[in-house]
């Protein structure tokens, strides 16, 4: 649940296995955090509600016996929740669904733990967190994270929080089962995206072996700072000086000689700016955040944003614009909902019923954007004689 890390790790492990792609490349960054509180937003208490709403349709599916009216019961009272949307129902049947589905086929039936604590401190010091799902069908552990978040879709491929989870999962299960093979699965169902990966027991354990000096000196605060895309969720990541340097290190190309750069040059620009904005970002919310405390930032102050108007009350506006001789017409626009808008407004099966499978939708290709060469998806060229096309 990367984009809801309150809710993965209740209590919170210092290696949690939600940061662990930080503090397995960062290791001195987790003692660094330590000088930093807690914090939350609203969109992460908005994940944590769409969880509880998840697990309390997997208890009732997969371990708890629960009547109707209980069920009802629990779900009337989170939808009373400030933050609740209607979406959120649908968004965990389709957690629930893919859940379903992956049980339904197993020859018998299979193991189901909900919203287990797990300890995998053998690899990692003190390591413990807290998994959505664990299914142990035959000789297969399954590891499926429900993440709410629509910022980015993340990858199951090799995942070091779901692995920290299967390795918690098979020091407490392994005795009792034959696991030979593991399934992850990361479930994002708005942004429509199911990532799945499988791996050997073996694999697995081997890459836990490999990780433990590593988490040792994480635990320790030892090692290098390593900036990077890791930094985003880190609590030092506005004032972080290794982060800084590293963006300071682009004035290393002003002793470039000549006056163009090369396409070789570009990419090594590209590579160490690529997250500048976000830690400028980053710079900007921490500035402000002391100037409003009254602390001196060297050059800045915080100053009053520009306001917005509204109505005090739009239906008594209108009436009186209306008997002053403004036609109705005037006060209200007639927009057609956008293709997005209107699957989240009929749900995706009735969309796909009334819009897709009849043809009155096309999807098209999207703009060309740049991505690291590591990005998965396929590199494209466009041919010179499609250009004016394209345009």
């Amino acid at each position: 649940m990367s984009g809801n890390i309150a809710h993965s790790e209740r209590s919170h492990a210092l290696l949690s296995a939600s940061a662990s792609k930080r503090w397995l490349t960062c290791t001195p960054s987790v003692r660094l955090e330590e000088q930093f509180p807690e914090s939350t937003s609203v969109y992460a208490e908005e994940g944590t509600l769409a969880h509880e709403i998840a697990e309390l349709k997997l208890r009732k599916q997969f371990t708890e016996p629960m009547g109707k009216s209980t069920f009802t019961r629990r779900l009337n009272k989170m939808k009373k929740h400030e933050l609740f949307q209607d979406e959120m129902l649908r968004h965990t049947d389709t957690y629930l669904d893919y859940l379903k589905e992956l049980t339904i086929g197993m020859p018998s039936l299979p193991y189901v733990a909900v919203e287990k604590r797990l300890n995998y401190s053998a690899y990692a010091p003190e390591g413990f967190g807290t998994v959505d799902c664990l299914i142990i069908g035959g000789e297969t552990l399954y590891i499926t994270d429900f993440k709410y978040g629509k910022g980015v879709a993340v990858d199951a491929e090799d995942n070091p929080q779901m692995k920290l989870y299967a390795l918690g999962a098979y020091q407490e299960y392994g005795f009792l089962y034959p696991i030979k093979n593991v399934h992850l699965a990361i479930i994002q169902p708005r942004l429509d995206s199911i990532s799945e990966y499988e791996l050997s027991l073996k694999d697995l354990l081997a890459w836990g072996e490999e990780i433990k000096p590593i988490a040792k000196k994480a635990f320790n605060g030892e090692g290098e700072f390593v900036p990077g895309e890791h930094c985003k969720f880190c609590k030092a990541k506005a004032q972080c000086r290794a982060r800084a340097e590293e963006f300071s290190a682009l004035a290393d190309f002003t002793a470039l000689k000549p006056p163009l750069l090369s396409n070789e040059e570009v990419g090594q620009m590209l590579e160490k700016g690529q997250h500048i904005e976000a830690w400028i970002k980053a710079l900007k919310e921490y500035a402000l955040t002391e100037a409003l405390k009254g602390n001196e930032i060297a050059g800045w102050k915080a100053v009053e944003g520009r306001g917005t108007r509204n109505y005090v009350d739009i239906d008594k506006a209108f009436d009186y614009l209306r008997v002053n001789g403004i036609d109705e017409a005037v006060l209200y626009e007639r927009v057609p909902l956008t293709v997005p808008k209107l699957e989240k407004e009929l749900g995706k099966k009735e969309y796909k019923s009334l819009l897709e499978d009849p043809g009155l939708v096309v999807k098209t290709s999207g703009k060309p954007t740049l991505a690291p060469a590591g990005d998965k998806r396929p590199a494209v060229t466009l041919n010179p004689d499609a250009s004016e096309d394209f345009k």
